[in-house]
């Protein structure tokens, strides 16, 4: 059975089983295409984490008319059972990006190129991500402040954080003042682990640190994942924040509404978008702001189609500039993660296909909606280790820990979804192919290395270039070499080793046999032809004070040398977050909201 083949009729399973068990969930009726109006307080383009936010909040005030602009449609129903989560990438709600061709990285992908997965529909990411609630460092957003945004400060956003959450955890009783109760976003416990994890919790005791709750006062340590999970169903921006704020009268909502460009009047005030809806060519008018909130990839795609970006650039494909802004689409940059470093398990403790599909597994998430299957597959804990440079509590290395190896599914799941050449997988994997073990994959949380989305033509359809430079600065290989060496440490303590048997896969990587194993050569050669996403991309257009002449908006969000135009997305990310990046952006959400409100006079929270 193909691949391709294989995932179908696992789709095909899970929206039966999704149907018949969460129809209600699954329901999203409430596309407002058919009774729009001609103008609108707000416009918020991009339906995604932030995006969902933003419609929510602004139509908390009464008098404010929002429409949320959305290019996708509803989420598709196996996107709220968790296990899930791997199998829609590529799906309907994905926009299929791929990279372009990585000149230091990404040598066992095809011509270097990878896939790029990006949510398109009601949810955005957050109805394809892995459902891991990280906020990250308090010495991020301290940065930020520091960097020139005022209002960014850790104890600032930290209300934001709160402000959004409803806890329903109970391992993390002793960092309780860190969490929120009652917010639209529901963050819970695991509700099923393989016993593996216990191995890694003990590990990580066994090496010196603690663990902790990784969004309490301080990240370093060992943690069990918290996860965006309501009831054993996904918890996704739509489920959270769109669907219940849909009804209101004054919150309209349009599906597979395409945005070909934001409309400018001759003082470059924005009023109104321009978008393509199932054929035909739409105008909406905007009162007060355009709102851009469709992330890293194409918040800095469409300012450029509508005239704001670099001068040069619009030039050579032919579009009138309306803003020089030399920053829109750099700055560009993503978390690196190695998804190959596996051990082999003498016993079956791993998560498998077999576990996750089977009979009682299915029967257990219909009648109590716990098991596996109300689990992202796979997932277990996270870990950060102390940072050899500068403040040792701001971390450069996250580690993810996966009770599956690479090749246990015979790469059904991990290895078609990261794209690696096949020949490659085979040689590399194939004497592991259907064995019980794990991963730690080590992340780099603050990658030196910065790329670029750019425009490979200015119809709106088209695909815009992605460049992440993974690997480009030095320093990036050095740190995931430690990465690599404390992965190691993990995998060979005790509590793995002698607990479970565990044994690192240390064949030869293809492609490397000409460097000593073991070096720092054979893991840098390691590390480039293997890492690949994490699905973080950030910082396209950044914050940043008007000294910094590659800023796109101020600590406001605004963007530079317009009126009534905003970003709020983890595009004006100055530095991506050190952990998952699905929590922080709804916190700007958040946060922005609560801007526009105080700027227009609207009641407010914590500003």
């Amino acid at each position: 059975m193909s691949i391709q083949i294989f995932r179908i009729f696992i789709l095909v399973i899970m929206r039966i089983l999704s149907t018949v068990v969460i129809r209600d969930v699954g329901e999203h009726h409430y596309d407002a295409s058919g009774r729009l109006l001609d103008r609108y307080d707000f416009i918020i383009v991009g339906a995604g984490s932030a995006g969902g936010v933003l419609a929510s909040r602004l139509s908390e005030i009464e008098g404010w008319r929002v429409l949320l602009l959305e290019s996708g449609g509803a989420p598709p129903r196996e996107s709220n059972v968790p296990a899930l989560a791997l199998g829609l990438q590529q799906g309907e709600a994905d926009w299929k990006y791929f990279t372009a061709p990585q000149r230091y990285a990404q040598m066992a992908f095809p011509n270097n190129v990878s896939p790029y997965p990006r949510g398109r529909g009601v949810g955005g990411s957050s109805t394809l991500n892995l459902m891991i609630y990280v906020r990250g460092n308090r010495r991020d957003f301290d940065h930020w402040e520091a960097l020139g945004n005022p209002g960014w400060s850790y104890d600032t956003v930290l209300k934001y954080f709160k402000k959004a959450e409803d806890y329903r955890g109970t391992r993390n009783r002793a960092t309780a003042s860190y969490h929120g109760k009652g917010g639209p976003l529901v963050v819970d416990d695991k509700r099923w682990s393989a016993p593996l994890l216990r191995g890694f919790l003990n590990a990580g005791q066994e090496l010196g640190y603690n663990i902790i709750d990784a969004n309490g006062p301080e990240q370093i340590g060992f943690s069990v994942a918290d996860m965006n999970i309501i009831d054993g169903i996904r918890a996704s921006s739509a489920i959270s924040y769109i669907k219940p704020a849909a009804g209101r009268p004054n919150l309209d909502v349009a599906f597979n509404a395409h945005v070909s460009q934001i409309i400018f009047n001759k003082e470059k005030r924005a009023i109104g978008v321009q978008f393509e809806q199932r054929g035909k060519l739409h105008t909406v008018y905007v009162k007060r702001e355009v709102i851009l909130s469709a992330g890293s990839v194409n918040s800095p795609q469409i300012l450029m189609l509508s005239g704001v970006g670099p001068s040069h650039h619009l030039r050579e494909h032919q579009i009138p500039v309306v803003v020089d802004l030399p920053g829109v689409g750099q700055n560009f940059h993503d978390h690196p993660i190695l998804f190959t470093l596996s051990w082999l398990t003498n016993q079956r403790v791993s998560t498998s296909i077999p576990t996750v599909m089977s009979a009682s597994a299915i029967k257990e998430f219909a009648h109590n909606k716990q098991g596996p299957l109300a689990c992202p597959f796979a997932i277990e804990g996270n870990a950060w280790s102390l940072s050899e440079e500068g403040d040792p509590h701001w971390p450069q290395l996250q580690y993810v820990f996966l009770s599956s190896n690479m090749a246990m599914n015979y790469g059904f799941v991990l290895s078609d979804i990261i794209g690696y050449k096949p020949e490659f997988f085979k040689k590399y994997f194939g004497s592991v192919r259907a064995r019980y073990g794990f991963v730690i994959a080590p992340i780099l949380t603050r990658p030196k290395s910065k790329g670029s989305i750019t425009l490979t033509s200015r119809d709106p359809k088209t695909s815009p270039r992605i460049d992440p430079n993974y690997l480009s600065h030095p320093d990036d290989i050095k740190t995931f070499i430690r990465g690599i060496r404390f992965a190691l440490k993990i995998g060979n303590t005790t509590a793995l080793r002698e607990d479970f048997g565990a044994r690192f896969h240390d064949k030869v990587l293809p492609g490397c046999e000409g460097k000593l194993y073991d070096s720092d050569d054979y893991w840098e050669c390691y590390v480039r032809h293997v890492s690949s996403t994490v699905y973080h991309p950030a910082g396209s257009c950044k914050m940043a004070p008007s000294s910094d002449t590659m800023g796109v908006v101020d600590h406001k969000l605004r963007v530079r040398g317009t009126e009534g135009l905003r970003v709020v997305d983890a595009s004006i990310m100055p530095l991506v977050t050190s952990g998952n990046t699905n929590a922080p952006v709804i916190m700007i959400g958040e946060r922005a909201a609560d801007i526009i409100k105080n700027d227009w006079g609207a009641p407010t929270t914590h500003l």
